[in-house]
């Protein structure tokens, strides 16, 4: 990039979009013409996780850069502790306004306010540091008054757009649009206001959290995505035969097996989610991908105006998700448990300091806390000792580091909060209800902290179907992977502090 330009940064964060639903990495039933471009003008990563689910925990590792046994917001609903630095506050340090559409689904720390603080009667709000520019939290309320602005009557309950017209309830799976038009739904809301602001900046240097909601459900879509795919061509399902004999390969599984329902994903419709049969889940798959081409479609507006105006070629731009979603396989739904469908999601960054870079794709192994690194190095920024993550940019200029990670770590606490329970039916206490995964190409461990550890050769079963670890010609797989869970959280432990040291000449503060 030349000298003396701006340098812009673009953060694209969508909602439980998982990574085998990127036509670069062979999902090539899907039309995202504008992703493609990213992919064809960047590096896209083929092995990259999120260190946790659902979205808040997600999007605060995402945003600190730190794992979850660090950051400590370990489910949605739980506070982070206002002394962890993040994105924002670091971009701030270095003469950036950092600027947010979506949400980041945080609890605030209850010691810096109230008990009566209004933040803590929602699902999450606003991290501290971004300049909310087209906010979605809290309840949506954003959305929804854009919408009423627009001459949209609301119904009683508002989240009724999300129905077809005339229908008071979704019986499950369908191909019926939403009541609610592309040009109102909240993908073009989030549009609107990106190229609003971008817009105002007259020149200025920016730095744009762009945050869709989709392809979140409720999984229903606006004409005419919702009909832009067909269900007999969507990728196959990966569970056993019935959903008990998945349920047999663990309690925590057992425990979602049994509870998920259908309501969340199909609104006002009844009914467990292993009711779905092979041809429902066909169809949500059809809807999830229509939701995904709306999105591209609403991305290629934004890329369009970057264009138009040469920013382009001054923006780094970073596409990624939160988290991914189980569709049906194992027969969940959601972002639960420890199956790859729930922790891979896609990673692409386009850098106008590497074009030799374009098209490339990336086997390294990365991780969502790398994104707070990357985007601060390529700014001239320095991440805070405590950042768990590694700048990616090495990477998308085809060196990958000596040091570099031999495996992927990611976390999942499920502990009770108000929408689901799995203490007592497991007989657990709050603090034993924790997992963490180790991963590379061969295996992958899973660590409980008070319940049976599972082992999987990814090499023979691909999509973790059968348990090796009680196998005793596996006790020594099962021993090295558990070393290396123990080693990577030692080596990983809070550090902010632990560079310094008290000399008889004063402070000193030593490299890393």
């Amino acid at each position: 990039m030349p000298s003396g330009q701006p340098r812009n940064v673009l953060l694209v964060v969508v909602d439980q979009w998982r990574a085998d639903f990127v036509p670069a990495l062979g999902a090539d039933f899907l039309k995202t013409p504008n992703l493609d471009r990213l992919c064809r003008e960047g590096v896209t990563f083929r092995n990259h996780i999120t260190n946790t689910v659902p979205c808040g925990p997600a999007r605060a590792s995402l945003l600190t850069g730190l794992y979850l046994m660090n950051h400590r917001a370990v489910q949605n609903t739980v506070p982070l502790d206002a002394r962890h630095s993040n994105l924002a506050k670091e971009l701030r340090r270095i003469g950036y306004d950092p600027a947010l559409i979506g949400y980041t689904t945080t609890t605030p720390d209850p010691r810096q306010t109230g008990s009566l603080d209004p933040r803590f009667t929602t699902l999450g709000d606003l991290m501290e540091g971004f300049r909310a520019v087209g906010a979605f939290e809290p309840s949506m309320d954003g959305y929804f008054g854009w919408l009423a602005q627009k001459g949209h009557a609301l119904p009683e309950n508002r989240e009724d757009i999300w129905l077809p017209e005339g229908e008071d309830h979704l019986p499950g799976a369908t191909a019926r649009p939403s009541r609610i038009p592309a040009d109102c739904s909240d993908t073009a809301y989030f549009t609107e206001r990106a190229l609003t602001y971008l817009k105002g900046r007259n020149g200025k240097p920016w730095f744009l959290h762009l945050g869709y909601y989709r392809p979140h459900p409720p999984f229903i879509a606006p004409a005419p995505y919702n009909a832009m795919y067909r269900p007999e061509d969507m990728p196959p399902l990966h569970r056993a035969a019935t959903w008990r004999e998945e349920a047999a390969q663990h309690p925590l599984l057992d425990f979602y097996l049994r509870g998920i329902s259908q309501g969340s994903f199909f609104h006002g419709a009844g009914g467990a989610a292993t009711e779905l049969d092979a041809g429902s889940v066909a169809q949500m798959r059809a809807t999830y991908s229509g939701m995904i081409s709306e999105v591209d479609a609403a991305l290629g507006q934004v890329i369009a105006h970057l264009d138009a105006t040469g920013e382009w070629k001054n923006t780094l731009v970073i596409f990624t998700s939160d988290h991914g979603e189980q569709l049906g396989d194992h027969y969940l739904l959601g972002k639960v448990g420890y199956h790859d469908e729930s922790f891979r999601i896609p990673l692409v960054i386009k850098d106008p300091d590497a074009p030799d870079a374009a098209g490339r794709i990336e086997s390294a192994f990365t991780e969502s806390v790398d994104v707070m690194p990357t985007i601060l190095e390529w700014l001239g920024g320095e991440a805070p000792r405590a950042c768990d993550g590694h700048s990616l940019l090495p990477l998308v200029a085809g060196e990958t580091p000596a040091a570099w990670r031999r495996h992927l770590f990611y976390e999942y606490d499920f502990r009770d909060v108000f929408y689901s329970r799995p203490e007592d039916d497991l007989g657990l206490s709050m603090d034993e209800c924790s997992l963490c995964v180790v991963q590379d190409q061969h295996w992958k461990y899973v660590h409980f902290a008070a319940l049976p550890p599972l082992l999987f050769d990814l090499e023979k079963d691909p999509h973790c179907f059968t348990d090796l670890a009680a196998d005793p010609a596996h006790a020594a797989v099962v021993r090295d992977y558990a070393q290396r869970a123990l080693s990577h959280r030692m080596s990983h432990a809070e550090r902010t502090l632990t560079h310094f040291r008290a000399t008889p000449h004063g402070l000193e503060e030593r490299a890393p």
